[in-house]
């Protein structure tokens, strides 16, 4: 076998962890950047789809940090369904009225609808690197719970009022085309969600 050294070097690089140059001194601000590029590629591609060379390139980072702070894509997912709890967490607190919990994911969207991307390309491929089952029981739960307080009619079932109003959330972001059909205006347009916000209050006060 013929010795190459040029090959050799680059087999090793491939294989060596980060030097601690390139692990920026703020590690914390390239874990979020990591993470940012990390929803942009999932949500354009989907799970399956993303790689992780174009997450690092997005990021401008070595792509031996993703392995080093994430341990790859599966790793990446599961950091950002971690994220997408504390976020949900600032907008599903018990102080919060069924309006308000359901236009605040709403506002989610609207800023960063890769996130409404991402669970849209999870219902289409069934694939996913996560698993949030227990998070959608809790929202249930979270309804259950309104509807001993009288937040909600004692008629209606918890798990599917749960099921209308997170599918009216990701309405926007997963029919932009039905959107401007039935309203005339842009999905991603502001005079487009201020009157759906408006619009859904007004459904979720009729629920009780």
């Amino acid at each position: 076998m013929t010795y190459d050294p040029e090959v050799t070097e680059k087999r090793a690089e491939k294989r060596r962890s980060p030097a601690p140059t390139e692990r920026k001194r703020d590690p914390d601000r390239t874990r979020e950047r990591i993470l940012g590029a990390a929803l942009e590629e999932f949500g354009s591609h989907g799970y399956a789809g993303a790689r992780v060379s174009s997450i690092a390139k997005r990021a401008g980072v070595n792509q031996q940090l993703i392995s080093y702070y994430f341990d790859g894509k599966a790793g990446l997912y599961r950091a950002l369904s971690d994220r997408w709890r504390e976020v949900s967490a600032t907008i599903n607190f018990n102080e919060a009225s069924l309006g308000d919990v359901v236009t605040g994911f709403l506002a989610e969207s609207e800023d960063r609808r890769q996130w409404a991307r991402l669970l849209v390309w999870e219902g289409l491929t069934g694939e996913s690197g996560g698993d949030d089952g227990g998070f959608f029981a809790s929202m249930v739960e979270d309804l259950r719970q309104r509807q001993r307080s009288g937040e909600l009619s004692s008629n209606l079932d918890p798990a599917y009022v749960m099921l209308m109003l997170f599918a009216a959330v990701l309405a926007p972001s997963a029919l932009p085309q039905v959107v401007r059909s039935a309203t005339g205006l842009p999905a991603d347009s502001p005079a487009f969600f201020k009157h759906y916000r408006e619009q859904l209050r007004r459904v979720i006060e009729r629920l009780r």
